[in-house]
Formats: structure tokens, C-alpha cells, sequence
């Protein structure tokens, strides 16, 4: 495929995850051509001839297959994303699945094998990787500002009931918390023991998980943990990383989709300059001997995600979440599920 010929892929699914976390950002990358979007809603469909002006909307995945497409993603609910990966991987096209990837680490597999057979690429969305705060302290931590980290705290409290999925395949800890686990994964690698506490309440006749408190301890030395809520009207963020020089605290904001939410596209030219960058006044601060400064934001950009994607579907790098880091991550959701069902620290 010629670098000039733009590679084409499609939607499936135009809740809020299409319309604020998928299509901005493929639209921000130059390469990828938006070929049309799966959604049988006509208020949905209304809102993608307004964010994405002649781009088909079509009835079935089939039917967004049949008009030829290199890849597509997946952001329907968990509970009907297996069937629909594993139809767009046996019709021959590329995929990025939501998250949560897959309910359990079994049904991870299943995909992963589903991919190697395919000969396609699967990668899953774990667009947080490319967090402001997180790329931030990536970059504070590669600097050796830090010196050896000893341990990480990631809390990220949402004020938001009403996007408290039930069911099965859903929970706080399979959502948001599938983000936080893979933002610790990838920045100090395999997890090797988890402990865990779940926060339960019944939520439409419903059991489920809507907080939770998940240690990790990773094979080289490092301990992270990962907290958050959803029912306890508490909003807020937090990041702060101990090493053997220092310390760094970070209260950013959820700035892209902030920046989403006050109707502003990472594709428009007024993005240009500011577009995943938090303001001065909520920098984080770096602690050492030589005293306290203030560390300047980082660039965060979902679309980041994207042209790597676009790059590993024309054969010239890596998928931008490696298919064993996804998988990697439901095993560790499912070890966090099972130490908080039996009050024990669970070996990977």
C-alpha cells in the first residue's frame, strides 16, 4: 500500500466512546481515510453527519465490511465485542477492540489465537497510555528526575454514576480500571502478585463493582497501586511516583477529554498548539534535595494510538499495544477480581 493512498477504516458503535474517543482522533491523523460508521440510531446518526460530514453510517459490520475497509475498531458493549472481533478478524481486516479487551484472560486468549490465525493485527484501545499526566511523568521518570522508582500511587475519582456499567462483563474495575492497570503495566512491566479490594453496590437489581483499591507488584521491584470510584461524589486525579531521589505529584486534569466535552476536535487548526497540554497552574511538582519546581506538561494525544496503528497496518511498526500487553492486563483484572473474592494476595 502506497504511503500516498490513504488506508481505510470504519467504526462499529457510535455511543459515547465513537463520538469522543475513536473518531476525533482518527480524524486527526493524516493516512487514515474514515470509511463509515456502524450505528442504527438515528439521533447517532444525526450527530456523526455533524462531527464527520459525508461519512456513511451503516446498519451492520457486514455491511461496513462489504464496502472495503483495512480495519475497523470495535467500541460496542463488552457483551457483544467478542462476536463482532472475531468476525471482522475472519473476514481479513485489521481490529482494535475496546477495552475492556475481553471479560477474562480466557477470553483474551481466545482473541489472541483468533488474530495469530488470522494473520491480522489485534491490538487493544488502551489510548490512556497517551494521558497528559502520564506521558508527563514518563518523561520525568526516563529523565532520571527520580532516580530508581520505589513505588507509584494512580487514583482517578469520577463523579458519574450514571456511567456505572452492569452486567457480567462489566464493573468499575473491568472499565476505568483496565486504564490504570495498563498505565502501570506499561510503564514498569509484568505484574507479578496482585491484592485487591472491590467496593460492591447493587445497581439496577444489580451487584457490581463501583470501586476499587488494586496493588501490584511488578517482576522489577517496583510497587504500584491503582484506585478509583464512581458513586461517591468524588472527583479528582492523581499521580504521584517515589524514587531514590525524589518524589513527583501530579493533580492533572482529564484534559483531552475535557478539552472533547467543551466541543473542541485534536483535528482543528485552534488544536494545534494546545491540544493535550494542561494549564501552568496544575503542573505537577517535582520534590528533591535541590528543592521544589514545577515540571511543564507534556503533550497528551489519543491520536498518538492511531498513527501507530496506521503505521503497523501498513506493515511499518509495531501494533501500538502489543497483543500480549493487552492480555497480560485481563490477567492481572482477573487476579484483582479473584484476591478480593478470597481476601489473598494472587501470584501470576
Amino acid at each position: 500500500m502506497s504511503a500516498s493512498t490513504p488506508s481505510r477504516i470504519g467504526v462499529v458503535g457510535y455511543g459515547a466512546g465513537g463520538h469522543r474517543f475513536h473518531v476525533p482522533y482518527i480524524q486527526a491523523v493524516e493516512g487514515w481515510e474514515l470509511a463509515g460508521v456502524v450505528t442504527r440510531s438515528p439521533q447517532r446518526r444525526a450527530i456523526l453527519a455533524t462531527e464527520a460530514p459525508g461519512v456513511a453510517a451503516f446498519d451492520s459490520l457486514d455491511a461496513l465490511l462489504d464496502s472495503g475497509v483495512d480495519a475497523v475498531v470495535i467500541t460496542t458493549p463488552p457483551d457483544t465485542r467478542r462476536e463482532l472481533v472475531l468476525q471482522a478478524l475472519e473476514r481479513g481486516v485489521h481490529v482494535v477492540a475496546d477495552k475492556p479487551f475481553a471479560p477474562t484472560a480466557e477470553g483474551a486468549r481466545e482473541l489472541q489465537a483468533a488474530a495469530a490465525r488470522s494473520g491480522r493485527i489485534l491490538t487493544a484501545y488502551q489510548n490512556r497510555r497517551w494521558d497528559t499526566d502520564l506521558v508527563t511523568l514518563k518523561q520525568t521518570i526516563d529523565a532520571g528526575s527520580l532516580g530508581e522508582i520505589w513505588r507509584v500511587s494512580s487514583r482517578m475519582d469520577q463523579d458519574d454514576s450514571g456511567t456505572l456499567e452492569t452486567g457480567p462483563a462489566h464493573g468499575l474495575l473491568r472499565d476505568l480500571g483496565s486504564h490504570l492497570v495498563d498505565q502501570m503495566a506499561f510503564l514498569f512491566g509484568r505484574v507479578e502478585r496482585v491484592s485487591a479490594h472491590l467496593d460492591t453496590a447493587t445497581v439496577d437489581g444489580v451487584d457490581v463493582d463501583c470501586g476499587f483499591d488494586v496493588a501490584l507488584h511488578h517482576a522489577n521491584g517496583v510497587f504500584s497501586r491503582v484506585a478509583s470510584s464512581k458513586i461517591n461524589h468524588l472527583e479528582g486525579r492523581e499521580l504521584i511516583a517515589y524514587g531514590d531521589l525524589g518524589s513527583y505529584e501530579s493533580h492533572m486534569d482529564d484534559v483531552q477529554t475535557a478539552q472533547i466535552d467543551a466541543g473542541l476536535r485534536p483535528a482543528s487548526a485552534a488544536a494545534a498548539t494546545d491540544w493535550g497540554i494542561e494549564a501552568e497552574e496544575r503542573w505537577g511538582i517535582l520534590h528533591t534535595a535541590a528543592g521544589s519546581t514545577a515540571v511543564p506538561s507534556a503533550r497528551g494525544h489519543y491520536s498518538e494510538f492511531y498513527r501507530q496503528f496506521l503505521a503497523a497496518v501498513r506493515g511499518e511498526g509495531p501494533a501500538p499495544v502489543p497483543l500480549e500487553q493487552a492480555v497480560h492486563t485481563v490477567e492481572i483484572l482477573d487476579a484483582a477480581r479473584e484476591s478480593a473474592r478470597t481476601g489473598r494476595t494472587v501470584t501470576l
